[in-house]
């Protein structure tokens, strides 16, 4: 059973923002991004939805690199 854990945090105004998730929950997290950017009681929007998204993508691509090497 794979126990690995991921964080992604974002810190806006006077909210922190932190989504934990197992490797391969990755569109559970964006479906998490989507309902907070599109919910208007939130300060987060979809700018922060696409930072955090290219942040999530880029950690998988560059475990992707050191899989290859």
């Amino acid at each position: 059973m794979n126990e690995t854990v991921r964080q992604l945090s974002l810190v806006k105004g006077g909210q922190r923002y932190l989504f934990r998730y197992q490797p391969g929950n990755e569109a559970d997290v964006i479906g998490a991004f989507a309902s907070l950017a599109a919910d208007a009681k939130t300060d987060f929007d979809w700018f922060d939805a696409a930072v955090l998204s290219y942040q999530m993508g880029r950690r998988i691509e560059l475990e992707i690199d050191e899989l290859r090497a």
